[in-house]
């Protein structure tokens, strides 16, 4: 079975209100530009308007590709550890969770390793699919493909802006995390870690 390569990106630096500043306009353009040499097959997108119109901005730059929704790829907590197992800096993110909602983002993230966290079977050639979303699904998918327990999400969630992973998927074969969070597309001023204090990189 041909070999299937997803290349997650984190939407655009983005306001308050979701929507996409000049900054992350032009991340988004720059990583689009990085992702036109190769033979794109399609850009997916989470349906929140920041990933919408990144996307729209990426798919720009490679002439004519489909760009589409994937209602997986939404922004959500994948996996919400006991209160035993939240180390402190954690603490105030997941207070107030109650039992519905950690079993509601449980099922979105295991939609999303379903629907992007393996080969495709029916392609008879290569595929190449862009997925942009959210800094904590993509976490999500570099755990899956490692096959680590469901908490190391957490420790893979400093996704930046337009930050690049790859995941190369072939049949029979354990998944090949490429690259996480590589940000060799944008110029200094524009990248950041995700993690507090740390911008510029």
């Amino acid at each position: 079975m041909p070999t299937r390569t997803v290349y997650l990106a984190r939407h655009g630096s983005a306001d308050a209100w979701g929507r996409l500043t000049d900054e992350g306009r032009e991340q988004s353009r720059l990583l689009g530009q990085r992702l036109a040499r190769l033979p794109i097959d399609v850009v997916w997108h989470s349906p929140l308007p920041r990933a919408v119109d990144s996307a729209r901005i990426i798919a720009a730059e490679m002439g004519r590709v489909l760009v589409d929704e994937a209602a997986e790829l939404v922004d959500h907590v994948p996996f919400v550890p006991s209160s035993d197992d939240i180390s402190a800096s954690w603490l105030g993110f997941f207070d107030g969770y109650d039992r519905a909602e950690a079993d509601a983002g449980r099922r979105t993230a295991d939609g999303l390793a379903a629907r992007f966290g393996a080969p495709t079977r029916r392609a008879r050639r290569p595929t190449h699919e862009v997925a942009v979303t959210h800094a904590y699904p993509i976490a999500w998918m570099v755990r899956d493909a490692l096959g680590a327990p469901p908490a190391r999400w957490m420790a893979l969630a400093g996704i930046a802006n337009t930050g690049l992973t790859v995941v190369e998927h072939a049949d029979g074969e354990p998944p090949a995390v490429v690259m996480v969070n590589d940000m060799s597309h944008l110029p200094t001023e524009l990248r950041w870690t995700g993690f507090t204090g740390g911008r510029p990189l």
